[in-house]
């Protein structure tokens, strides 16, 4: 990793500098491009401030620490900065979509009643069975909130009929109904 590091206010130490270095060589292995960082390093009174700015290729991270000593300023950023790079791995993977076929959608096809040599099958379809009881809309905006799902099917006590209740962009509840 190429580091540049600027001291203000503060003796050019090279001791902070191979310290520094040891604990950002470390983000290589996390990273999947090389990246560049440039740390600054001050002292105001009694403050010793710790900035690391760390670019890659898709990745630019800031962070800032001050505590009364250098060395645990560089620590408690260090740990920052490990925790916003691998959330921003996370969310990446989690944009990512996952695989189009495999053995686990397979054996969940064949458990949900439906068989590998129905020629109509061609895409990947995992079947769950649900058990619903009539209710009213006020019962079942408690279940969507009880069960912390998306969306929730029941049947209206009143129409007899399947209606869905889900949760919108926005924040609030969206109401899916058959019309007669």
């Amino acid at each position: 990793m190429q580091t540049s590091i600027t001291f203000k206010n503060l003796d050019s130490s090279d001791a902070l500098k191979s310290y520094i270095q040891k604990k950002l060589d470390r983000f290589d292995k996390l990273l999947d491009s090389p990246a560049e960082a440039s740390v600054v390093l001050s002292v105001e009174k009694i403050r010793h401030i710790a900035e690391i700015k760390l670019a890659s290729d898709r990745l630019n991270i800031q962070a800032k620490e001050e505590t009364e000593n250098m060395y645990s300023s560089i620590d408690m950023i260090i740990d920052k900065l490990k925790k916003q790079i691998t959330k921003s791995k996370q969310k990446v993977r989690e944009r990512r979509p996952g695989p189009k076929s495999g053995i686990k959608g397979s054996a969940e096809r064949n458990q949900s009643g439906l068989s590998d040599d129905d020629p109509e099958d061609d895409s990947q379809v995992i079947i769950e069975n649900i058990h619903y009881k009539p209710m009213d809309i006020n019962e079942a905006i408690m279940q969507i909130d009880i069960e912390k799902e998306n969306f929730f099917v029941f049947t209206h006590a009143k129409t007899n009929r399947v209606n869905v209740l889900y949760k919108r962009k926005d924040g609030h509840l969206g109401l899916i109904q058959p019309t007669p």
